[in-house]
């Protein structure tokens, strides 16, 4: 008769786990599987792949070139105008400062309205940009579009340029 003492799992479907680093009795040997002497085979080992020693590592190496447009790229808050049917009411008023107050944006740097899903509703949409798809859409539902224009600022590279003294 089987007794709840006596319940075991089938043999050969559990392993014994490996104590490895146990001595020589382990049965891994002197270094257990962790080479020979030095850094890698201690505990705690969490060295770095950049890391050289004391040698200069290669992406200090390797010459720098090339234009990054990083600084200069404009960014948009995208919203779309499914998303303005659901929040919205015919007829409403919408801004970039209402966008934000709802949720629909982050910020009211430079706002993007895309024509992903399907608007109803006539509403009257000011934004920075508008996809030609976007404001088909709009039109067609009856709304109207108006086209921000953000007063660009020359923007200053993170590197200025030292005035020469004459």
């Amino acid at each position: 008769m089987v007794t709840l003492n006596k319940l075991a799992p089938k043999y050969g479907s559990k392993k014994v786990r490996r104590r490895i680093g146990l001595g020589i009795g382990s049965g891994m040997g002197r270094s257990s599987t962790k080479g020979m002497k030095g850094q890698t085979s201690r505990s705690g080992n969490t060295r770095k792949e950049s890391k050289e020693g004391g040698q200069m590592p290669l992406y200090r190496r390797v010459p720098k070139s090339g234009f990054s447009n990083v600084e200069f790229a404009k960014r948009y808050a995208y919203v779309n105008i499914g998303s303005l049917e659901k929040v919205f009411n015919a007829g409403a008023e919408v801004t970039p400062e209402i966008l934000k107050k709802e949720g629909l944006v982050k910020c009211v740097e430079r706002v993007k309205v895309l024509g992903d899903g399907e608007l109803k509703k006539g509403l009257k949409v000011s934004a920075h940009g508008f996809s030609a798809s976007a404001k088909a859409a709009i039109e067609k539902a009856g709304g109207s579009v108006t086209v921000l224009v953000k007063k660009e600022e020359p923007k200053v590279p993170a590197k200025k340029a030292k005035a020469v003294k004459k």
